[in-house]
């Protein structure tokens, strides 16, 4: 119940139902049109108010802070703009990803452990396996498992936490990309010279692997007949 009025209310946020500075309808009447109690809708604007989305003040009631005060990396929040603005978190999840994956892997090359290294080879074998299944089943997971690897053998833990927080954005990516006729072939080769080069300890190519990724991810996304729709 609780996770149901929080996904309401954050998606008719993000949806625009209401103006950043407007307040939100008076606490009975925005309980009863969408059929809780006043209690859950309490409990959903505080959800609302730690997410930033919201601002609680007394005499001035419950208004929508503008979009720059929003945490951008909660999960809850990426599956709102995922739902009401998909081409803008395409956009803004290609552009986090060129500015922070290719120097991951440059940071890998130099840091990746043994078992660093077997993680980006299981992830990829998982790749490999999934694109040899009809329907491809488990590849977006499988890919998206890989890129959080990468960022987890840089050896930086906030990279590594990034990676963990922005998995929802990096799999409906790679859920568009993938849509693209010869996506996916052309994407397991650059993948696995992604992980030579960080087990080679190859800080130039492993950069410029991913960021050769990123590229094609980006061409394909624009080709993807899955954008509509995403």
């Amino acid at each position: 119940m609780h996770q149901r009025v929080v996904d309401e209310l954050g998606l008719r946020i993000v949806g625009g139902a209401w103006e950043p500075g407007q307040p939100l309808p008076v606490e009975d009447v925005l309980a009863t049109e969408i059929g809780v109690s006043r209690g859950a809708l309490r409990e959903a604007v505080k959800a609302l108010v730690a997410k930033g989305m919201l601002d609680v003040r007394p005499r001035t009631g419950t208004r929508v802070l503008p979009p720059e005060h929003w945490n951008h990396l909660d999960r809850d929040v990426l599956r709102w703009q995922q739902a009401g603005d998909s081409a803008a978190l395409l956009r803004d999840t290609g552009e986090l990803r060129r500015i922070v994956e290719p120097e991951a892997a440059r940071l890998a090359a130099g840091r990746a452990d043994p078992g660093d290294i077997q993680a980006l080879y299981d992830a990829l074998a998982a790749m490999e396996a999934a694109a040899a299944r009809p329907g491809r089943s488990g590849y977006v997971e499988a890919d998206t498992a890989f890129h959080r690897a990468l960022l987890d053998a840089s050896g930086n833990r906030l990279l590594g936490s990034l990676g963990r927080a922005i998995d929802i954005a990096l799999e409906h990516s790679f859920a568009v990309s993938t849509q693209t006729p010869g996506a996916v072939e052309a994407s397991l080769p650059a993948h696995r010279a992604v992980v030579e080069a960080v087990e080679g300890g190859d800080p130039a190519a492993a950069s410029a692997a991913v960021l050769g990724i990123i590229d094609s991810a980006e061409r394909e996304i624009a080709e993807s007949p899955g954008l509509a729709q995403g």
